[in-house]
């Protein structure tokens, strides 16, 4: 379910609602409008798995990689 931004515009307040489109829409009133939000985004580009590990781990995965074959297809 999408998550929309909704305010009232008498008392300023904001809050998130996770509804439907037309459910969203059946909440909107006078007072009470949607409001634009930038979305949020991830902040960490750390994408491989071996990112956060230690030295000592990524050596053994070395040495299993070279180990293993001469077509081997393993990524470390």
């Amino acid at each position: 379910m999408p998550t929309y931004t909704l305010k009232n515009k008498n008392t300023d307040e904001q809050w998130d609602v996770s509804c439907s489109y037309s459910d969203m829409k059946a909440m909107l009133t006078d007072n009470i409008v949607q409001v634009l939000v930038p979305p949020n985004f991830v902040s960490s580009t750390k994408t491989h798995a071996n990112s956060n590990t230690s030295d000592g781990w990524k050596d053994l995965l070395g040495r299993i990689k070279k180990g293993s074959g001469k077509n081997n297809t393993i990524k470390t």
